[in-house]
């Protein structure tokens, strides 16, 4: 028999993941699926919606399954699918890790730098907020754990102000564009907005291993976190003409801007920027600290457990390992923002929380498993194509010609 869940316990999950799911894709979102169009991007953020639940779906399964205190990806993998399973996510997880960390370092620089024009340099920002995140992570985290529903709180708080504050400048007309053909291009940033597959296990732990409430939570999440985004979406894309002006989505677009960035400059507002500040510091601290300090965790089982290393590394060694590298790509990339958004969502988690989990439906019993998993499975596999084609060069998705000659210039 299932333990019961309290309804507090229930809503500070639901907060933890809805916290999970508001980071630094959000602050993305409109900028990689403005030029695709409102309508089209909320059609296919439903649609990816649906096989990221089938996918949540067999990892929760496996976690409440097991009752383990825990629960680690690579160890599944290896259970179900060998050696390969195990290093492809391995492999999965330094992509996202690495990836996800460089995005919020570039992320935050960019944001302060655009919106406050302090008088240092790029690279002194980025060293200086890549050192204090990178200090604060190798502290004890109970503190943020505790009052993670306290800062979730405030920074929904900062997001209402924003878009309260922005709704004003929203133009429908401008939600009307739509080109399907550069749809494609938003599946990575789709993704990585609406994760929140790290802390499946620890839903499931917090959940007393309640099947039916874990997969309440995970419905009514990625449910709230769609439409969180779709608002985001109206409010951005509404208010900012496609082309033709400095303050644009196609500008941010070229110059990997978070939303936040243009949207100030177009309500140039203190308060405005000053929300956007605050909400962007929020999102990226807290999502920071977390995939930090798992980093870290992760770095040390690599180490030890996977490359046999003698005895546990020294916490600095592994703050080395774990920050060093996103630290000095910001620095040699200092906008490369939207990029690593994409390659973490289009590669990484892809592969553990897409491909990876449809191979495991695909070898349980149950039969509707196996077809749906062989379904979701190809649609995962077209999305990493879409995505290796895109880096590789050997894919252009751009907007139509005809709509960048002839609309850029008169909107």
């Amino acid at each position: 028999m299932q333990k019961k869940v309290s309804v507090p316990v229930f809503i500070g999950i639901l907060l933890l993941l809805t916290g999970n799911i508001i980071g630094a894709g959000i602050l993305g979102v409109p900028i990689q699926t403005g030029l695709a169009g409102f309508f089209p991007s909320l059609i296919g953020m439903l649609f990816i919606t649906a096989v990221m639940l089938f996918t949540s779906l067999v990892l929760s399964n496996e976690a409440t399954r097991t009752h383990e205190e825990n629960f680690h990806y690579p160890s599944l993998y290896q259970k179900y699918l060998g050696n390969i399973g195990k290093w492809a996510a391995i492999a999965a997880y330094l992509i996202i890790f690495y990836g996800t960390l460089t995005a919020y370092l570039s992320g935050i620089t960019t944001i302060v730098i655009e919106l406050f024009h302090p008088p240092l340099s790029t690279t002194w920002i980025l060293i200086i907020f890549g050192v204090t995140m990178s200090a604060l992570a190798m502290t004890n985290m109970e503190i943020l754990r505790r009052y993670n529903a306290v800062l979730v709180v405030l920074m929904l708080a900062a997001f209402v102000m924003l878009i309260t504050m922005s709704e004003k400048l929203v133009e429908p007309n401008r939600l009307l564009h739509q080109d399907w053909s550069f749809l494609p291009s938003t599946v990575p940033i789709i993704i990585m907005s609406l994760n929140f597959y790290n802390i499946i296990p620890l839903i499931c732990k917090d959940l007393k291993w309640n099947a039916d409430a874990t997969w309440k939570t995970i419905v009514i999440g990625l449910f709230i976190g769609y439409v969180l985004n779709a608002i985001w979406m109206q409010i951005s894309l509404g208010s900012l003409p496609l082309g033709g002006d400095e303050i644009s989505i196609s500008t941010a677009l070229q110059n990997n801007y978070p939303a936040t960035v243009p949207l100030a400059e177009k309500v140039n507002s203190p308060m405005f920027t000053s929300y956007s500040l605050i909400f962007a510091v929020l999102a990226i601290m807290t999502s920071f600290l977390s995939n930090g300090k798992g980093l870290m965790g992760f770095v040390d089982d690599l180490l030890i457990n996977h490359l046999k290393f003698s005895k546990k590394s020294n916490i600095f060694v592994s703050a080395l390992i774990s920050f060093g590298p996103p630290l000095l790509i910001s620095i040699l990339y200092p906008n490369i923002f939207l990029q690593a958004l994409d390659i973490v969502g289009g590669i990484g988690l892809v592969i553990l929380f897409g491909i990876l989990p449809c191979l495991i439906a695909i070898l349980r019993p149950n039969k509707t498993f196996k077809i749906l998993g062989v379904i979701v499975l190809i649609v995962f596999c077209f999305f990493l194509l879409l995505e290796l084609g895109h880096e590789l060069g050997f894919l252009k998705l751009g907007p139509k010609v005809e709509y960048w000659k002839y609309n850029f210039t008169h909107k």
